[in-house]
């Protein structure tokens, strides 16, 4: 007579195999996961970056960029500076990819009308924001801010200390 269904110990052997397979894939997806969120971040923040020097210099006046709650982690505003500053758009993040800025950069970013970055006191701004990678303290993308406006965004893993400041305050 030919046996029909599984054994008990064949059931046994695959269910060990399958939580073998979980444990290995969960962390290599979280990983995978996590950098592609970094990414992501990275690449909406340094567009936002080139809409708000557009914007500033299509409305030829003053318009910022500055952080949720002085923190880019939240997120960030597009904002034009006038007596009531007008919010023109703002981008919410769920403050699980840790971004930092350089002491310039460090709560908004504002181009004036012939887009040139420029501090309140009418200094110019220029520097870098950091997204940083956790827990590692890396920074593995950076969005740079050069004197003449231009944004590039840059893919170099490096240590960061100032992600390890922002570690101390989460």
């Amino acid at each position: 007579m030919r046996q029909q269904g599984v054994t008990l110990i064949q059931m046994l052997f695959a269910l060990g195999l399958l939580g073998l397979l979980t444990q290995l894939g969960v962390p290599a997806y979280n990983r995978i996961s996590e950098g592609l969120q970094r990414q992501t971040t990275a690449n909406d923040l340094a567009a936002a970056l080139r809409t708000t020097r557009s914007e500033a210099l299509l409305r030829n006046s003053v318009v910022r960029l500055q952080a949720i709650d002085a923190d880019w982690s939240n997120g960030w505003r597009m904002l034009l500076e006038q007596d009531n500053p007008l919010l023109l758009h703002e981008w919410r993040s769920n403050g699980r990819t840790v971004i930092v800025g350089n002491q310039p950069l460090k709560r908004y970013i504002r181009f004036n009308g012939l887009g040139v970055p420029l501090l309140e006191s009418g200094g110019l701004q220029i520097g870098t924001l950091f997204i940083c990678q956790r827990p590692e303290l890396l920074s593995h993308y950076q969005i740079v801010l050069s004197r003449s406006g231009r944004v590039s965004l840059r893919n170099d893993l490096t240590k960061q200390a100032l992600c390890a400041a922002a570690g101390s305050n989460q």
